[in-house]
C-alpha cells in the first residue's frame, strides 16, 4: 500500500499486517518519497524487499519503523541469518507449483519467523493466481505460514479445506484491489468476515 487515505482505511479494519514493497520494479512500489502514516496498535508494518541488499534492508527498517521484512526473491539462508542475528523478524517467501519440493524450506526454518507459499509465476508475486493449496499437505508444517496468490472474496471460503495445517495468516493483494497499489475496502472486509467465522 502507499496512498495514505487508503492506508489509513484499510488500517481502520485492524488487519495484522500491512505490507508496503519496496521493489522498484513493482507497479505496487511505494516510490522514493513514501512516508509512513501512523497506524492503529496492533497493525504490523511489513516491509517487502526482492533481492535487496541487506544494508539498505537495515535503513528501511530503521526510517519505516518496520516490524518484519517478507523476501519475496532468491534471498539465500545467510542472509536471512544475518538479519535474524540483529533481531529482525523475518517472513520468507516461496513460489509454489506442482513441482514445487517443500524441502528447500528446511535450512531456513531457524532464521525467520513464518514461511510465505506464493504462486509461482512471471512476477516476483502479484500473479493474481492461486495454486493448488492441496500441496500444502506436503510441506512439513515446522515454521507458521501465509498463504498468498490471487485471494479474493470469490475464493476466500476455500481456505476452510487448511484447516489441521500451520496457516498463520492469508496474504490479500491483487484480489481486493481497485488498482495496483489501492485496496477496495468492501473486499477486504468481505475476507475478514469469511475468516473470522471460521
Amino acid at each position: 500500500m502507499r496512498d495514505a487515505a487508503n492506508i489509513a482505511d484499510v488500517a481502520a479494519l485492524q488487519p495484522d499486517y500491512l505490507g508496503f514493497i519496496f521493489y522498484e520494479k513493482s507497479p505496487r512500489f511505494v516510490g522514493a518519497d513514501f512516508k509512513m502514516p501512523d497506524l492503529p496498535n496492533g497493525v504490523k508494518r511489513v516491509g517487502v524487499f526482492v533481492n535487496e541488499k541487506t544494508e539498505n534492508i537495515f535503513q528501511r527498517i530503521e526510517r519505516y519503523k518496520l516490524d518484519f521484512v517478507q523476501l519475496h526473491g532468491n534471498e539465500t539462508v545467510r542472509e536471512c541469518d544475518v538479519l535474524h542475528t540483529k533481531g529482525v523478524r523475518v517472513i520468507k517467501a516461496f513460489s509454489v507449483d506442482d513441482g514445487f519440493d517443500f524441502d528447500v524450506t528446511k535450512s531456513f526454518e531457524t532464521y525467520v519467523h513464518y514461511f510465505l507459499f506464493d504462486t509461482k509465476g512471471k512476477y516476483f508475486g502479484g500473479n493474481a493466481k492461486t495454486f493448488d493449496w492441496s500441496l500444502l499437505r506436503r510441506y512439513n508444517q515446522a515454521v507458521p505460514f501465509f498463504l498468498s496468490g490471487g485471494i479474493s472474496p470469490e475464493n476466500i471460503s476455500a481456505v476452510r479445506e487448511l484447516q489441521g495445517l500451520n496457516i498463520h495468516a492469508i496474504d490479500v493483494n491483487s484480489g481486493v484491489e481497485d488498482h495496483p497499489a489501492f485496496k477496495n475496502v468492501s473486499k477486504v472486509k468481505a475476507i475478514q468476515e469469511v475468516i473470522n467465522a471460521l
